[in-house]
């Protein structure tokens, strides 16, 4: 069952533009620590963080609040499965606000899907809810 979509289209060169006027003051402020080691990393960082924040968008959107009702941009980070899929990890206002929209009895998944073609980096996220496993004990 969906229970939120988001998506965003980034301009590249603007986030290229804010890194440079405001550097660390920005990076800071929107990317958690393991987001901005991650893409300072990156042989295109700038692509990076501007995915990194289309992501951000198009999850708040999703969440159906956008960055207000106590969503913050570091409550929602961009971080991999171990099969590389990238997803989100949500803390905070934004975990408050999914476990709010998640039905009774049933367990959150967050989809991301990531793009860049500059001048323009993408993201989709798609929250669904499925039913949670239930473990039986042996007697």
């Amino acid at each position: 069952m969906i229970i939120g979509i988001g998506v965003d289209l980034t301009d590249i060169n603007r986030i290229a533009k804010t890194l440079n006027r405001f550097g660390d003051r920005f990076t800071h402020r929107v990317y958690t620590q393991s987001e901005r080691q991650k893409s300072d990393l990156r042989l295109k960082r700038i692509e990076s963080y501007a995915r990194r924040f289309a992501a951000k968008e198009a999850c708040a959107k999703a969440l159906g609040t956008g960055f207000r009702k106590g969503v913050y941009w570091r409550d929602l980070e961009v971080c991999n499965l171990p099969s590389g899929q990238p997803t989100m990890v949500l803390s905070g206002g934004a975990k408050h606000r999914l476990e709010e929209i998640t039905p009774s009895g049933m367990k959150a998944e967050i989809l991301l899907s990531l793009t860049d073609e500059p001048p323009n980096a993408q993201a989709l996220v798609i929250i669904s809810a499925k039913m949670k496993e239930v473990t039986h004990s042996e007697n």
